[in-house]
């Protein structure tokens, strides 16, 4: 039984590159974006990797990266399941903001902490916490069972929502887990233990 799953943040989107608060927002990828997301599904392919199901958000950067990927695999019609849960963190009135004039407008310091922390909103939006209140009960009872049946499973989402993932799999604490960097495009490789835990992870790089 192979218990795989694997994770990619969706390829650079356009306000990834214009250094834009993104949020629920809905921006498409750009070039790099699609190039990225084709890495992955190829490089995936190169390991021998083929799945059996996909789960990805509500927003078009994570589909459309899933998208790209499955075909490279060779498997566009891949049953897949798209949810809110899986979407990335609700920045509220931060969403649209370039970070250099967010930092003009509240401050360095007030910055790094929404960003940051694992507690604090800002403004109108979601902590970390809040993020990962969202995300692990969706992986407990829709992802992690599939995984356990030995189905190969790959999740395309964004980096806060792979971030709650990656507490829990790689069993990070509340303080450790908000500077874990999570690069787009970048697919992230973990084999489970029966008992959920993780056996080994493999992070594929160019």
């Amino acid at each position: 039984m192979d218990r795989i799953l694997v994770l990619v943040r969706h390829g650079q989107s356009e306000w990834n590159l214009k250094n834009l608060f993104t949020g629920w927002k809905d921006p498409g990828l750009t070039e790099k974006g699609v190039e990225e997301a084709r890495w992955a599904g190829r490089s995936l392919k190169a390991r021998g990797l083929a799945f059996d199901r996909a789960f990805t958000s509500d927003l078009m950067r994570a589909q459309h990266s899933l998208q790209i990927m499955l075909s490279e695999l060779g498997a566009p019609d891949l049953p897949t399941l798209r949810d809110q849960a899986l979407n990335e963190r609700d920045y509220g009135e931060l969403c649209g903001l370039n970070k250099d004039e967010a930092r003009q407008k509240w401050g360095e310091k007030q910055v790094h902490l929404w960003r940051r922390s694992y507690d604090i909103q800002p403004p109108g939006g979601e902590s970390l916490k809040d993020t990962v209140a969202r995300v692990l009960p969706y992986y407990c009872q829709t992802i992690l069972p599939a995984v356990l049946r030995g189905e190969r499973v790959l999740v395309s989402a964004h980096g806060n929502s792979l971030r709650a993932l990656a507490m829990v799999l790689d069993q990070l604490s509340p303080q450790t887990i908000p500077s874990m960097e999570i690069a787009t495009g970048i697919p992230l490789v973990y084999r489970l233990k029966p008992d959920s835990t993780v056996e080994t992870k493999d992070v594929l790089i160019p």
